[in-house]
């Protein structure tokens, strides 16, 4: 099942910075382990929508705690839900 989470960042750009590298080497591990649908940052900074595959929304915020951005506490806040994709468009997707 799809979890989608939107989380508030820390303001602190130069720690997201020092931290960016490592956040997303872990993202790319769930990727390629399918537990990472789609993630990004919302282009004012403030935060970012990540969308995970997980069994329960329990297993879905443990995957969350153990990003290194949650660690370093540049998520500050975040909202999961479960989030069921019923339509999309492959060509609207940004090649990776």
């Amino acid at each position: 099942m799809k979890f989608a989470a939107v989380i508030d960042y820390s303001r602190d750009q130069a720690k997201i910075d020092q931290v960016r590298p490592t956040h997303r080497q872990y993202l790319r591990s769930l990727l390629d382990t399918g537990k990472l649908f789609a993630s990004g940052p919302f282009t004012d900074d403030s935060g970012a929508l990540i969308i995970y595959e997980a069994a329960t929304l329990e297993d879905a915020e443990e995957i969350l705690k153990g990003d290194p951005f949650h660690a370093a506490g540049i998520f500050l806040k975040w909202d999961i839900k479960p989030w069921k994709l019923i339509m999309g468009n492959p060509a609207l997707i940004p090649a990776m």
